[in-house]
């Protein structure tokens, strides 16, 4: 009697959750720190770049503009093209444009060719993040993936740290420290490009494409990989046809998809508005620590406890209730800031909660967001999510900026709100992921 067919989620189970998946976590965190260090290096590049070509740090800054144009191009774009082409060819592009640009920037002969190479840069690194994400979720059971996702978001913390590193040791080269700071950033994604040969195409989209002997053959290999002898049973077939990207505002997705890119939205501003234009107010009042290399390196440690409770609440609590803590806290945190800057204390513990709150609260929204839609569209929503926090760190310059400089408390109470907001939004969506199979 032939056994029955099973689903895609059903033979990850069966393959068991090892050593396979901690090579491909292994791959994809290595990717994501070397992009934590791309997004970052613009604040510890801009003064050198200056110097180099004879401009202004405001003109300076025009190479992190352009990368954050890149990066909201390349998440949409990528992120669509990866649920009608696959995720491995689309995710090995990314990275190949990520790693070669990157490490363009650092021989770029003059600052127009930095710009365009910045460019370029930030479109490799706009794709590969979403697609990271929905990949690494599909190799993944649903009682584990949570907490691997969140885990997976830990690596921006290391990113940071090993920037602050390589700008420390930069700053004694001289006057083009950019390069050094662009080049050593690079390199980790070129790496990136050879190992991601290894990583196979997702069981899952092969198995809604019409594909489910190789989405099976995929499974066994992690069965395999994981030392487990099981024989993989055959797949039931779930073909999706890939779908327009305005599929994400169908009439079954449409709640929460307008309520995700709000959420999105506001926690890139409030970001932003914290981890830049923050410290840069603080600095004129005295605090030019915060913007130091070791007063980074610091942040970034407190940043590892707030992603470990993030992943023990995700698969305890719940998705929406974890993620909603974090918000809510990280209001809070922002208002402490009006009781006083002249107190070192206040600034300095404020800022500590606002890096543990404000990451954890990244991480749930990245472990939430690739279990809210199905597989033909969960690239598209990813990259969807992804372009528009972008367009918030694009907006927040000339939103959160002149409020600092202008009404400080007024700012606090801004940044505050769009926390709460956000809290709001992923509280009324019409879905919790907790223990539940992707669809």
């Amino acid at each position: 009697m032939s056994q029955p067919l099973i689903t895609v989620e059903d033979g990850i189970r069966q393959a068991g959750v090892g050593w396979f998946q901690r090579k491909l976590f292994v791959i994809f965190a290595l990717v994501w720190a070397a992009d934590a260090m791309q997004v970052l290096a613009i604040g510890f590049s801009a003064p050198s770049i200056a110097k180099s070509f004879g401009i202004s740090i405001p003109q300076a800054l025009q190479t992190g503009t352009m990368f954050f144009v890149g990066m909201l191009i390349g998440a949409f774009v990528f992120g669509r093209m990866a649920d009608r082409y696959g995720r491995r060819p689309v995710l090995l592009t990314a990275v190949l444009i990520d790693a070669a640009f990157g490490v363009a920037s650092a021989f770029s002969p003059s600052f127009e060719w930095l710009l365009v190479a910045r460019l370029l840069t930030g479109i490799g690194v706009g794709g590969t993040l979403p697609v990271d994400y929905a990949m690494m979720a599909e190799f993944l059971p649903s009682d584990r993936r949570g907490r691997w996702l969140v885990w997976l978001e830990s690596f921006w913390a290391v990113g940071t740290v090993a920037l602050a590193i390589i700008a420390l040791f930069a700053g004694s080269q001289g006057g083009d420290a950019w390069r050094t700071i662009f080049f050593v950033t690079g390199v980790p994604a070129l790496i990136g490009v050879l190992v991601r040969f290894y990583v196979p195409e997702s069981p899952m989209y092969l198995n809604r494409t019409g594909q489910s002997e190789r989405a099976r053959e995929v499974i066994q290999r992690i069965a395999r990989g994981n030392g487990n002898d099981v024989e993989i049973s055959r797949l039931k077939p779930e073909e999706q046809k890939s779908k327009s990207a305005f599929a994400l505002f169908s009439p079954d997705l449409r709640r929460r998809s307008i309520l995700l890119l709000i959420a999105w939205f506001t926690i890139s501003i409030s970001y932003y508005g914290v981890f830049v234009y923050l410290p840069v107010r603080l600095s004129a009042e005295g605090y030019g620590f915060m913007r130091g290399q070791y007063f980074l390196i610091l942040i970034a440690l407190v940043q590892l406890p707030g992603f470990a409770l993030a992943a023990y609440g995700v698969e305890r609590w719940g998705r929406k209730p974890t993620l909603v803590g974090f918000l809510l806290l990280s209001a809070i945190g922002c208002l402490i800031y009006g009781l006083g800057t002249s107190s070192s204390v206040v600034v300095v513990g404020t800022t500590l909660l606002m890096s543990f709150a404000l990451l954890g609260t990244w991480a749930g929204v990245y472990a939430f967001t690739p279990e809210v839609y199905p597989t033909r569209l969960r690239a598209s929503g990813m990259g969807s999510a992804g372009a528009i926090a972008r367009a918030g760190g694009l907006l927040a310059p000339s939103v959160v900026a002149p409020l600092m400089t202008t009404n400080f408390t007024l700012a606090l109470i801004a940044i505050s709100g769009c926390l709460v907001l956000a809290a709001g939004c992923v509280n009324m969506m019409d879905v919790e992921t907790k223990g539940r199979p992707l669809e």
